[in-house]
């Protein structure tokens, strides 16, 4: 059942190029769904953009980023018209060209900056560029050039790396177009810690992303792996046993079982954690157990016989032989008949 409109509440999320969100009062009451283009209030003129989240989930995320709202919050004049979509389009198509003039000014005038994106207002009275660079860099002559070779106001802005990407967007090495183009908007610090409670290798090359730094999906499962690795001992030293020293190889966090081998081979034995506890409180004590095989066994399982392994290559013996029973019953048949033997009726010989 839906919200009375009176109940409402009157924020609505809005959208932009480069997945740029902002939140606008509807205060007139638009029958508003999501998708839908609205013209919007700016500083100076107006923009367009799709509404992309209304209604109480709105007002949690005004609740969780501690956004102010009050009368000066800017407003949604009207649903857009077709009119201006065409408009907006034509500020669109402005971009790429821009892009390319700007890089030729900013070239001429070697400025150490990378312009990354442009953006033009649906009205046409302003321009953003967006940019990165390590240095700060002097915008007065600039400015003065692109105002004058665009007619618009300009607006310089910079963004960082994470940013860069996901304006201009790409597919990563998950196969999927990447987080920060689409859905994703709040970048969290991201340490190396992440790719070590994983057990990932630390290969710069395979933890970054296209933005350069470490990926932000490695964030996404560290909690779950932090809750896990709660319940692994710390294994400092190797457990003693007669056969030798027994060197931790491998931990698998989920299963709760640690690989253990000894130095001078290659097999590695599988133990559960309390049996890993419990060897490391017997050498504690000054006992060595003779072997990883005294204690209780890594899983109990009942044994399998020759026959329950066998019983799905019998089933397919049985059916391949029933098909070629067949095939050899219709080529005696084709036979018979090329001979001159009647056509048998029904399956019956006549």
């Amino acid at each position: 059942m839906a919200t009375p409109g009176w109940q409402r509440y009157d924020i609505v999320e809005v959208k932009f190029k480069g997945g740029r969100k902002d939140y606008y009062r509807n205060v007139h009451q638009l029958d508003l769904t999501t998708g839908d283009f609205v013209v919007v209030e700016m500083q100076s003129g107006y923009h367009m953009g799709s509404v992309s989240l209304q209604g109480e989930l709105v007002r949690l995320q005004v609740k969780k980023r501690g956004i102010k709202i009050s009368d000066d919050t800017k407003v949604i004049h009207r649903i857009a018209t077709q009119k201006d979509l065409e408009k907006h389009e034509q500020a669109i198509n402005r971009d790429l060209p821009t892009l390319y003039k700007a890089r030729e000014i900013i070239r001429d005038l070697k400025l150490n900056m990378k312009l990354s994106d442009v953006e033009f207002q649906s009205d046409n009275t302003k321009a953003t560029f967006y940019y990165s660079s390590e240095e700060r860099v002097d915008f007065r002559e600039l400015i003065k050039l692109l105002a004058a070779e665009f007619k618009a106001r300009i607006e310089m802005r910079q963004i960082s790396l994470r940013q860069e990407a996901g304006r201009l967007g790409g597919i990563g090495s998950c196969g999927r177009e990447l987080c920060c183009s689409t859905w994703l908007t709040d970048f969290k610090n991201i340490a190396t810690s992440a790719a070590r409670y994983q057990n990932l290798s630390l290969n710069p090359a395979k933890l970054s992303g296209q933005c350069g730094r470490l990926k932000c999906c490695l964030n996404y499962e560290l909690d779950t792996y932090v809750d896990a690795l709660r319940d692994i001992p710390t294994i400092d030293k190797p457990l003693e046993t007669q056969k030798g020293r027994a060197y931790l190889q491998k931990t698998d966090i989920f299963r709760k079982i640690m690989w253990f081998g000894y130095g001078t081979e290659s097999t590695w034995y599988p133990l559960p954690i309390d049996r890993v506890l419990e060897i490391v409180e017997l050498n504690k004590q000054g006992i060595i157990p003779e072997s990883f095989d005294v204690l209780t066994p890594v899983a109990d399982k009942e044994p399998v016989t020759a026959a329950a392994l066998n019983s799905d290559l019998d089933r397919l013996d049985k059916k391949y032989a029933t098909k070629a029973k067949k095939k050899k019953k219709k080529s005696k048949a084709k036979t018979g008949n090329a001979n001159g033997a009647p056509a048998p009726l029904n399956g019956k010989a006549q």
